[in-house]
C-alpha cells in the first residue's frame, strides 16, 4: 500500500462516522439536510469537502479546475441523495464511495471522446521532476507523480493501493479484464519507482501485485 499517501488525512477512505457528541451533530446535520435545511448541508460540505476533493483529485489528476468541479457535483448528488439515505453505512462512507463514483463517470466519459484517447501516453510525460530540478519531501513528490500517472494506470493504482478495492471491482468498475486491471497497477508502480528514484520508491511501502 502507498503508505505515504494513504496516511494523508483527507485521502483515505473514511473508517466510520465520527464518534461521541461530534457524531451525533453529524448525524443531526444529515437528517435535517434531508428534510431540505440548507445550513445543515452546508457544515457537512465544509467537513468532507477536503477529504471529498482529495479522493477526486487522485482520481481524475490534479489539472485545471477539473477535480474543483467534480467535487462540486459530487457534492449536488450527494444533496439530491440525501433523502434515501437511510444510515445504514456512516454518512462520510456513503459521502466518499459517491465521490469515488462520481470521478468514476467522468473519466468513464472522457474516455469515449476521441480527442482523449493519447491522454495514456501525453500524462506518461509528465511530473518526472519538479521545477527546481530536484526533490522534495516524499509526501509531495508522491502526491506529483501519482497526479502525472496516465489515466487508466493511475485510476487503478488509487483504486487497489489508496482505496482498497480488489481487481475484480475495478475490472467491473473500468470495463476491462481483471488481469488488464493488474496489468495496469504494474505499469503505474513501475512509473512511480521510475520517478521517485529507489530510496522513496522504498519509503513509499507498495504493496505486492495480487
Amino acid at each position: 500500500m502507498l503508505n505515504a499517501v494513504a496516511e494523508q488525512p483527507d485521502i483515505a477512505e473514511p473508517d466510520g462516522a465520527p464518534r461521541g457528541a461530534e457524531g451525533e451533530q453529524e448525524a443531526a446535520w444529515v437528517q435535517a439536510a434531508a428534510r431540505g435545511d440548507t445550513g445543515a448541508f452546508g457544515r457537512l460540505y465544509q467537513r468532507h469537502a477536503g477529504r471529498v476533493h482529495g479522493v477526486i483529485g487522485r482520481l481524475v489528476g490534479h489539472h485545471g479546475t477539473r477535480a474543483e468541479d467534480l467535487t462540486q457535483e459530487a457534492f449536488v448528488r450527494a444533496w439530491q441523495a440525501l433523502p434515501a439515505f437511510r444510515f445504514e453505512s456512516a454518512f462520510s462512507t456513503w459521502l466518499h464511495r459517491l465521490a469515488v463514483n462520481t470521478a468514476l463517470m467522468d473519466l468513464r466519459s472522457q474516455r469515449s471522446r476521441p480527442q482523449h484517447e493519447g491522454d495514456d501516453d501525453a500524462l506518461d510525460m509528465l511530473g518526472q521532476a519538479d521545477s527546481a530540478g530536484h526533490s522534495t519531501a516524499l509526501s509531495m513528490d508522491l502526491e506529483r507523480a501519482v497526479a502525472s500517472l496516465p489515466p487508466r494506470a493511475r485510476m487503478v493504482l488509487v483504486l487497489y493501493d489508496v482505496e482498497g478495492w480488489k481487481h475484480e471491482e475495478i475490472a467491473a468498475q473500468l470495463g476491462m479484464a481483471v488481469g488488464s486491471s493488474k496489468a495496469q497497477l504494474h505499469r503505474a508502480r513501475m512509473l512511480l519507482r521510475e520517478r521517485l528514484g529507489e530510496q522513496a520508491w522504498l519509503a513509499a511501502g507498495p504493496g505486492d501485485s495480487r
